[in-house]
């Protein structure tokens, strides 16, 4: 598995690999606004997870999933904070995303 320095680098990777759509957590979905995507999470699948500390600040710990669906046949990036507790994000959708270590 590859790895990389920084966040931004494993995006600018995944972006020249094909992930062009950006997601957002949304409820119970993943959401593209570019082209108004819901995916349910049994709709898409995590090709990669690169996780990364901030050396410094601890705010700065991000987590980069490569998202595919062969539902819709889109590929894209989610880019997280740790912590996908947050409110509003269903429970399936919060398994979905765990990193398994």
């Amino acid at each position: 598995m590859t790895t990389y320095d920084t966040s931004s680098e494993a995006i600018n990777a995944l972006v020249s690999k094909g992930y062009d759509h950006n997601f957002n957590l949304k409820n119970e979905v993943l959401y593209c606004h570019t082209n108004d995507t819901s995916l349910q999470p049994d709709e898409f699948q995590i090709d990669e997870v690169f996780r990364f500390e901030g050396e410094t600040n601890p705010d700065d710990e991000v987590v980069v999933y490569a998202i595919s669906s062969p539902v819709t046949n889109v590929k894209g990036v989610l880019v997280n904070a740790y912590g996908i507790y947050a409110e509003g994000v269903s429970a399936q959708l919060v398994e979905k995303l765990k990193i398994i270590r």
